[in-house]
């Protein structure tokens, strides 16, 4: 498997074979993002979009926002869904591919089912992420 990020000349191209990973991702956000929103912010280059493919086609996708922060660069992961995504190969390609646009650290809100499965693979739980509506 290998973990690219699409260029932005291709997302168009790319969308279509991705966005049901997204959209099954995006249905753990508690309404914060849609699926067209998700698209929208990728198409204007506010969130990158990363796939990990093989010879047989697309397996994964996830999106990417940017932000930066005193003493970080900050890759935050806004959607992730697939399979054979997570193991300690992907993970460290994804590591280089957000490194080799700057980014310093990888953060991303999750479920605690996805917390564990992450905790593998070096990620520890920063922060409780708590809201509500008014």
């Amino acid at each position: 498997m290998q973990i690219q990020r699409v260029d932005i000349s291709h997302v168009h191209q790319v969308w279509p074979l991705v966005e049901h990973f997204i959209d099954e991702a995006l249905k753990h956000s508690k309404d914060d993002y849609t699926l067209e929103n998700a698209k929208t912010l990728v198409a204007m280059g506010n969130w990158s979009l990363i796939v990990a493919v093989n010879e047989t086609g697309i397996h994964g996708a996830a999106t990417v926002s940017f932000s930066n922060r005193p003493n970080d660069r900050v890759a935050f992961i806004t959607a992730i869904g697939g399979k054979l995504i997570s193991n300690p190969d992907t993970v460290e390609q994804l590591k280089q591919v957000l490194s080799s646009v700057g980014a310093t650290c990888i953060e991303g809100a999750a479920r605690e089912s996805i917390a564990r499965l992450w905790s593998r693979y070096g990620f520890e739980e920063k922060y409780r992420i708590v809201g509500v509506r008014i």
